[in-house]
């Protein structure tokens, strides 16, 4: 048979080697070893591993590369961050916040991003953002998923239009209800909130996905409600709390009653260790805690639990590339994610388990499976991992969308395997 194009001797990231991946209008046909068939275009990815595209569970595009506007965060906390967006809020554009939002797109792509959950701030008035980030939704869609949440910022109740905002922000096409029940006033209005938000979803058949407990404050507990409405509402697989900072201070005693319940309940976790890990914290001596909610204990009760990368530079986060193999890397340290098995589940957490807490039509390397593919200068995932291996190609529906060169004479690795040559079809 003719097909589309065959990537030749791939690993896969669940241990699979030498095998072919057959595409043909824009889904994988077939995955085995020898597959016989000849397509427009051949690629050799001998040795190297090809993996479904990273997903980043976690991000703010409408805030997004306005790193020292107006000014810089000198103390580091997730609160002054806040401030200093509130001020920019009011001066942004629909022109600009797209303008940046999109070179970050351009980025994401290049670095193997396929699918990205970007909150955006509903407390203005204008929602000048959600605008912005509806129109970079439509425009990147043949290269990038964009999935937007409708976040009220400075709490739904605390902002005097948030409820009525983030129910116009719905209408207007963003498909996931936000919040953040630990910024309201009190810890009663935060409940309220989380109760009013699942409530909104349900009736509108919406996921949800709240920022939730971001903070070193152990009596924060609002997962709990998150917890118990959606139970109440049949929301099972369709919720997230994102962050759960408070984790790393709650007793022991309160966790082991917390986390079944958690994945009695459906309710995934989106810890974000770059951006956890730098604004946690800022208030202890010693010992500082480390900022990340308990990866290994959620994974030992069957927890669906995805990274993200959160910010790049910005009010909160100076720093970041969109490079999701930085974030896993920097989980596995700060986790303690050591054993092989917790290193390849670190993978999978910015791949397979966000594409699933999303939602994603078609994810994955298997038959039937849309194309979208990353090749990686790396034999597994833990090397990818390791290495924050070169891109060397990233695939959209079976179309090349964009290249990277191979490290492989900078790393000075012995034995690699050959890379990409340029001069065979679909090298470019």
């Amino acid at each position: 048979m003719t097909a589309d194009l065959v990537i030749r001797r791939a690993n896969l990231p669940d241990g699979r080697t030498g095998q072919d991946l057959l595409v043909q209008d824009g889904r994988i046909v077939e995955v085995r070893p020898a597959i016989q068939a000849v397509a427009r275009e051949e690629i050799d990815a001998t040795g190297l591993l090809v993996s479904p595209p990273f997903v980043d569970a976690h991000f703010h595009l409408d805030s997004v590369l306005a790193l020292g506007r107006p000014r810089l965060n000198e103390s580091g906390t997730l609160l002054e961050g806040i401030r200093i967006w509130g001020e920019l809020r009011a001066t942004l554009t629909h022109e600009e916040v797209l303008e940046r939002a999109l070179a970050y797109c351009d980025l994401a792509v290049a670095q193997g991003i396929g699918a990205i959950r970007s909150h955006v701030d509903v407390t203005d008035d204008r929602l000048v953002g959600v605008g912005a980030l509806l129109e970079l939704r439509r425009r990147v869609a043949p290269w990038l998923t964009v999935q937007l949440v409708a976040f009220p910022q400075d709490g739904l109740y605390r902002c005097p239009r948030g409820l009525p905002n983030l129910l116009r922000a719905l209408e207007l096409g963003v498909e996931v209800v936000g919040g953040i029940p630990h910024h309201e006033r009190t810890m009663e209005e935060g409940r309220r909130s989380v109760v009013e938000l699942c409530t909104i979803a349900a009736e509108r058949g919406l996921r949800v996905d709240l920022h939730c407990d971001e903070t070193d404050d152990p009596a924060s507990r609002h997962i709990e409600t998150l917890i118990a409405e959606t139970q109440r509402l049949g929301l099972a697989g369709r919720v997230a709390g994102s962050h759960l900072t408070s984790m790393h201070g709650m007793d022991n005693y309160y966790v082991s009653k917390l986390l079944p319940l958690m994945a009695e309940a459906g309710v995934a976790a989106i810890p974000n260790p770059l951006i956890n890990v730098w604004l946690q914290g800022r208030h202890d001596a010693y010992p500082k805690r480390r900022g990340l909610a308990r990866v290994t204990e959620m994974w030992a009760h069957g927890i669906p639990v995805a990274f993200g990368h959160d910010c790049v530079m910005d009010p909160w986060y100076p720093l970041g590339s969109a490079d999701m193999l930085e974030v896993a890397k920097m989980a596995i340290h700060v986790g303690h994610l050591t054993s092989r098995a917790a290193m390849r589940a670190a993978f999978e957490a910015i791949t397979t388990v966000p594409a699933a807490i999303l939602g994603l039509e078609g994810y994955g390397l298997e038959p039937g499976c849309r194309a979208d593919l990353v090749l990686l200068e790396a034999a597994d995932p833990i090397e990818a991992i390791r290495l924050q291996a070169a891109r060397l190609l990233v695939l959209r529906g079976g179309r090349v969308v964009a290249r990277g060169a191979s490290r492989k004479a900078a790393l000075d690795l012995p034995g690699r395997p050959r890379t990409l040559d340029p001069g065979r079809p679909g090298a470019g």
